[in-house]
This record gives structure tokens, sequence and C-alpha cells, in this order.
């Protein structure tokens, strides 16, 4: 089979003979020498990549060709060096490549602003602080919960992942990893079980939606009544979609509900949107799914196809502090919202409608998979936003975290990139502009690897 890449030109054949490239004595020398000098953050496969990525393939250094469903942990939504993005990027770079925002404003600051005051799922007037990354976007939503109602508290949930700053770490609960050897949280926040039938810790839960009423009521009826009361909570943080911890979309009934509670106690709303937000979805925001509004919403990653930059943007008369009380060297970079906002035409243009109609296509094979393979237990998701649950068996539905890292290697072995997320989860995060074609070849090599593994 082969593949015509519309979006640049490019034509891709089968990877049927794709393999682990040999790598030679340089190289190694070269992976040895970058663990020593760079902090020790990876945990995954080791593949040096190539400059020539062209949108969903990646070539490594010895010549290899990998799809891409995992965009750089969702980021690059446009694909690898998309024509448009790259063009936006280079003119911008012609004519100014930094002014600092917290000194001087410049027009791509309010153009930017602007058009995600009309996007945003916040009724206008909205203002917008730019940052340069997803933990730095939550961290202005923390401080400017805490501003705004002069209170101290937070509820966050198990499983979500908010950043590794340390105030964004008090709210991210997925891996112990992240915890250990930083001693006292910054904040003071209470983690709550985020709403899924799997694995869920309350009893007689049977689907999602009861799931949801448990955690409700464990907030209402049980925090609030004893460790936490609600008047000394500033916010409720919560993702929309679970990201890291295995790309679990809320229950219908929940971020509704996570409403209804902030109303009732002057608590603000702040969704996380940093991973499924700018059409990931199939909407432009996971939150549009759930026909609520919240307070506080934060970006990154898709927004700036692979440029650094994270947007916090809040209902005016929330974000109504002085200037000068949050600012950062590098906000409103005018290269990086170059970038965002001809991601964002892009998306107008098509991508988040693809990203609809191919993900439902994806999910739907992936779903055949259920009835061929006893080890996948579950196939969920909104758009290109797929997680599929690895698990022993359907009957038992116990987490083998081993077999799921098995299968992403073998993914790998056949020139394909996913990865894992919680404790047992495949997710697939393929860049936007992936065709049904596209998906065909990824679940062929899915069903391969899973075959290969067991």
């Amino acid at each position: 089979m082969s593949v015509s890449i519309r979006t640049v030109g490019l034509t891709m054949t089968s990877f049927e003979n794709v393999t682990i490239p040999s790598r030679d004595i340089q190289y190694i020398i070269d992976i040895e020498r970058l663990e020593k000098a760079v902090s020790a953050i990876s945990s995954g496969l080791k593949c040096e990549t190539r400059q020539n990525c062209y949108g969903v393939w990646i070539e490594d250094v010895d010549g290899n060709v990998f799809m891409d469903c995992y965009s750089g942990i969702a980021v690059c939504s446009m694909g690898h060096c998309h024509p448009e993005i790259v063009e936006a990027i280079t003119k911008q770079t012609q004519t100014l490549i930094h002014m600092c925002g917290a000194s001087y404003y410049n027009r791509h600051m309010s153009q930017l602003a602007k058009k995600l005051d009309e996007l945003v799922p916040i009724k206008s007037p909205t203002r917008a602080y730019f940052a340069t990354s997803g933990a730095e976007a939550v961290e202005t939503a923390l401080k400017l919960a805490m501003y705004h109602t002069k209170r101290q508290r937070f509820i966050s949930f198990i499983d979500s992942y908010h950043g590794q700053s340390l105030g964004t770490l008090s709210l991210t609960a997925m891996n112990k990893n992240d915890q250990v050897g930083y001693m006292r949280k910054v904040l003071d926040v209470v983690h709550i079980p985020y709403p899924k039938k799997l694995h869920s810790p309350f009893g007689n839960v049977t689907d999602d939606e009861s799931a949801s009423r448990a955690t409700i009521n464990w907030i209402e009826n049980i925090v609030f009544k004893t460790t936490t009361p609600a008047e000394e909570v500033a916010a409720i943080v919560v993702e929309a979609v679970q990201g890291a911890g295995g790309y679990f979309p809320s229950p219908a009934s929940f971020l509704p509900e996570l409403r209804r509670i902030c109303n009732e106690n002057g608590i603000i709303l702040i969704i996380d949107e940093i991973h499924s937000g700018m059409g990931r979805t199939g909407k432009m925001f996971a939150t549009q799914y759930y026909d609520i509004e919240p307070d506080i919403i934060c970006l990154a990653k898709g927004i700036g196809s692979g440029l650094p930059i994270g947007v916090c943007t809040a209902r005016a008369d929330i974000m109504d502090w002085p200037q000068r009380a949050h600012a950062s060297t590098f906000s409103g970079n005018p290269v990086c919202i170059a970038a965002a906002l001809k991601t964002i035409e892009l998306l107008e243009n098509g991508l988040v409608q693809n990203a609809h109609t191919v993900g439902n296509y994806l999910k739907d094979r992936l779903a055949k998979l259920l009835d061929k393979y006893e080890c996948v237990g579950d196939v969920r998701g909104l758009g290109l936003m797929i997680g599929v649950e690895i698990v022993e068996s359907k009957e038992t539905m116990k987490h083998v975290p081993e077999l799921r890292d098995k299968i992403e290697i073998e993914c790998y072995k056949r020139g394909l990139l996913i990865f894992g997320g919680g404790a047992n989860t495949i997710r697939w995060a393929p860049p936007l502009i992936l065709t049904k074609e596209n998906a065909d070849i990824a679940v062929e090599i899915f069903d391969a690897a899973i075959h290969a593994s067991i």
C-alpha cells in the first residue's frame, strides 16, 4: 500500500520491512554522551531522528521511516514541518524574533488574544496570559485563582497530570516517581478519584455515570464536610479528558456537576485543555462536548505546532490583577504566536473536522481488535485522542504494564510510534492531518505488534 501525504507532496510506501536500525559505534557514543550531559528525563525508546520529518512521517539516522501516531505527545498537531507553519515562522523571524511582552506590547499578542476570545468556551470578554509551556499556563491559573478568591486550597484528581513544576506537581497525581524526593507539597491540594468505571475505588460503580455520581458525592459529602471546607477552596482543577492518565473522557454529567459545585460555593473552575484542546478531540475544545463554561482554561501543546507556547485564558473579571502581578521574559513571543495563529487558521479550515472524522474511523478500526484479542480490554476516546487498554484478560481486567510496553516496542520495530499512558494504556495522538489510509496502515502494524507480543 502506498500513501500520499498531500500536505507536503511526499509519497511513502508501507512499513513491512522496517526494523530497529543497527547503531554504529559513533551513534552509541553520542547517546551515552547525551545521557551524561542532559537531565534524566527520558523513560522511553532512544530514537534519534533526522531533521527531515514530514507530515505523519519520521526518518531516523539510519534512514528507517516511522509513522508518527504520538506527535511529540500531542504537540505536532499539523504534522511535522507543515509548509504553512514553516512559512509563518520563517516570515516572522525576518521582522521580529523577540520582544518581552511583560515590558512592551506587540500586535501579535492582541491578535491571538482576540482570536482566543472568539474561540474559547468562556463568555466574552476574556483576557489571556501567554506562557511558554503547559505547566506555566497552569501555574498562572493557580496564582490567579488564589488572587481572585483570596483562598488557598485546591481540588485535583487521581491520575491527573498538570505539569512537574513545584506548583503544578502539587496537582499532578499519577506516578510515584513524579513525587519522590521533593518533600512537602507547595500547595494545599486534596486529590479525588477521577470518575471512570475501570478500576474505580468506589463500590457499586457499573458505568462512567455511576462513577461520576460517586466522585461528586465524595466531594460534597465527605471532603467538604471533613478536611476541606468548600469556603476555603480556591479552585477545582480538572482535565476534560485525562491525558497522561490514559485518555479517559469525562462522563457526560461530571463537568456540569463540577460547574454546579463551583457556582454554589464561589469556587473557580479551571479546565486543563493542554492535551485535549486545539482540535485534538474533534472539537476545538473537549469542554464543548459538555456544554459548560469554565472560569479559566489552560492551553499549550498543539496550539504552537511544535513551538513552545502556553496560554491561560480567563474571564476578564477574574483576570483583573494589576500590571506586573504575573510576568515572564518570553511571554508573548511573536514567533510562537505566529505559529499559533497559523495553527488556528488550519484548524478552522478543516482539520478539526478531520480529527473528528478520521478519529472515529481509527477508533472503530481499533475497536475491532476487542473481539480479536483477549488482552485488549477497552478502546475509548474522542477524535484523535484514543486510548487502548491492555489487560490480562477481559474477565479480570488486571493491569499488565509489561505487556503494554512490549507492544509499544513491537510497534516501534515495525515502524509505528505510539506511547503509553496511565498504568496500562496505549495512547494514540497522531497529527490531525492523519488520513483514513494512514489509519489503515497504523492499525495493521498495531495488530501485528499485539500478535507478536502475546
